[in-house]
């Protein structure tokens, strides 16, 4: 029995005290979500005098926005922000559990609270993409009519997960992954603060870094990781080793601006080049697991297709773009897969490095001054006076002819006969050396050689 002086809503205590103690019971990296856009680390370029979310959080835009962003950069925080900032009542679902029942349950509260007392409701979805689009589009109305100011997170490119209309009826904000600094500062400042650990222990430099890395840009990350280490610390301070023994993760000798990051690189390239897949992939871990950024190896792979595998297997260059592409979309830690696909396409793929070299081979000549004049017949005619000049006169269009190939002279007259491209014969590329010099012959004007032959050049 109840003799009420607890009972819920007297004089506010019992909702005091339930706020106090779920406040203190709660994660580390809740209990130290930012309480203004003061505390907010990373985002400057949504959050500077004028940027559009600063706007939105200070009260000025009324606008519905799709926070797009990678886990941990402040997507939850600063939709908070939105409704407490500007004195908004908040309410928030989870895309993982509600329905079209709970969105409209939601609308339907914020439309009586609108109308009763004018007060306005900041309506937060997490998880937005996981919405069907009949979910997307029961809010449709209510973000139209400005019955709910619409903040929705994503951790996927809105653009393809969100449907156009709810696009329309909002600003999509993308938020980047926070730097080295950026969760240094949220560390030490969870070590420090009240709200957090109190100052009750220190972390040593080693393990802080380790922290750090371990976040690969994800906030949340490093502070879940704080706070499991935290109280296996002995003695006060928080040492590598205890850190490593409690996340079940070791510290991957790696600094970013580094000789490990070089020699880590060098080592992961010149694998993939030697089709050593085994220790592609090892090097490949290793740069995953020290935190790496996941846009760096995918712009190396996508170097590595052309410089090193070329036509040897033209769907090389095609796989790594498609990794670089697949990493953007979904980060990590899922875009490692996409990773280690393109890895395991370009170490197993022939090898040909007949493209690096032909490109070299041009270059040279033209800073040596071999440019020479673009023939009269390949200039552009297109414009007024052009046919004056002679310019387009005599060319040969080679569609018109049964090979669609034909006797004609392409490079400036000293650089006729200059050949770039070699091809090897590994691979795909194979074909293009049996079929290369039979196209030359044909374009220099061999007496041997006739463009209107068929099948001279069919394959």
């Amino acid at each position: 029995m109840s003799d009420g002086v607890f009972d819920e809503g007297l004089f506010g205590v019992a909702e005091e005290v339930k706020a106090e103690r779920i406040a203190a019971n709660a994660p580390l990296a809740v209990r130290m979500r930012p309480r203004s856009l003061d505390e907010v680390v990373g985002q400057e370029h949504l959050l500077g005098p004028g940027a559009p979310l600063r706007r939105l959080v200070e009260g000025a835009s009324p606008a519905s926005v799709l926070l797009y962003g990678p886990p941990g950069t402040g997507k939850t925080t600063l939709a908070t922000l939105v409704s407490t900032a500007t004195g908004r009542r908040f309410a928030a679902l989870s895309a993982l559990s509600a329905g079209v029942k709970e969105v409209r349950a939601v609308i339907d509260e914020a439309r009586r609270r609108l109308v009763r007392s004018g007060e306005a409701t900041v309506l937060f979805i997490d998880e937005v993409h996981r919405f069907s689009k009949t979910q997307q589009d029961a809010l449709l109305g209510a973000v139209e009519d400005r019955i709910v100011l619409l903040v929705a997170a994503t951790t996927e490119n809105p653009f393809f997960s969100v449907v156009s209309p709810l696009l329309s009826r909002s600003l999509v904000l993308q938020l980047r992954s926070l730097t080295d600094d950026h969760v240094r500062t949220l560390v030490r400042r969870a070590v420090g603060d009240e709200r957090g650990l109190g100052g009750r222990i220190e972390v040593a430099a080693d393990a802080e870094d380790h922290l750090v890395r371990l976040a690969g840009g994800d906030g949340r990350r490093a502070l879940t990781a704080l706070e499991a280490a935290a109280d296996a610390a002995e003695g006060g301070v928080l040492d590598l080793a205890t850190l490593e023994k409690t996340v079940d993760k070791a510290a991957v000798r790696y600094d970013r601006q580094g000789d490990q990051h070089y020699d880590v690189t060098s080592a992961f390239i010149k694998s993939l080049r030697g089709s050593d897949v085994d220790a592609a992939l090892h090097y490949l871990a290793r740069m995953i697991e020290a935190g790496e950024d996941p846009r760096f190896v995918a712009r190396r792979l996508v170097i590595f297709a052309s410089e090193d595998v070329g036509l040897a297997d033209p769907t090389a260059l095609q796989t790594a773009v498609a990794a670089a592409q697949a990493v953007q979309l979904v980060g990590l830690p899922e875009g490692g897969l996409n990773l280690a696909h393109a890895t395991v396409h370009l170490a197993t793929a022939p090898k040909s490095n007949a493209v690096t070299k032909a490109i070299g081979l041009a270059i040279d000549d033209v800073r040596k001054g071999a440019i020479g004049a673009v023939p009269a017949h390949l200039r552009d005619g297109h414009y007024a006076g052009a046919e004056k000049l002679g310019n387009a006169r005599g060319y040969r269009y080679p569609h018109d002819v049964p090979e669609g190939v034909l006797t004609q002279q392409y490079p400036p007259d000293d650089l006729v006969g200059r050949d770039y491209y070699t091809p090897t014969n590994r691979g795909a590329e194979r074909v293009v050396a049996e079929r290369l010099p039979r196209l030359r012959r044909v374009v220099r004007g061999d007496e041997n050689s006739r463009a209107d032959r068929p099948g001279r050049l069919e394959r």
